[in-house]
């Protein structure tokens, strides 16, 4: 029997509403993959994280595909989620877009400036959770 439950589109982005933190992954032209935590709101049907110049700012000028990835899990229940988000990333430009974004619970918890924000359009959303089941950790203190 497999344990991995798959999540539909509309789940996974309920979840990662609840996420504080994910990670944003991208790979150079030498095929060197960079992975960075971000703080990130869902807005609508995309992501928007805040970023200073830097790698994260570079990938998306440069137009690379970029994968967030935001999960929890609780090891005592032994049970756990994944979302990964495939798409285009855009500055958004567009002042009166901004502010509307800059209104959004979107909470770096870095103190240095986050001068821009960033849009991620998903193209995929996938995701999957490992449930609680009966005879594991919590089945067995339960009784």
């Amino acid at each position: 029997m497999d344990d991995l439950l798959r999540l539909d589109e509309k789940t996974c982005m309920s979840l990662l509403r609840d996420a504080p933190v994910g990670r944003v992954a991208w790979a150079d032209d030498d095929g060197r993959v960079t992975v960075l935590p971000v703080n990130h709101v869902v807005d609508g049907d995309s992501l928007v994280f805040s970023t200073a110049e830097g790698g994260k700012l570079e990938a998306v000028r440069a137009g690379r595909a970029l994968t967030f990835e935001a999960d929890d899990l609780e090891p005592a229940l032994e049970t756990a989620w994944s979302v990964l988000v495939t798409g285009a990333c855009e500055i958004i430009i567009d002042t009166a877009e901004a502010e509307r974004v800059r209104a959004l619970p979107l909470h770096p918890w870095p103190r240095s400036p986050k001068a821009f924000l960033v849009r991620l359009v998903p193209h995929g959303v996938t995701g999957r959770r490992i449930p609680l089941r009966p005879g594991g950790v919590l089945w067995e203190t339960a009784g």
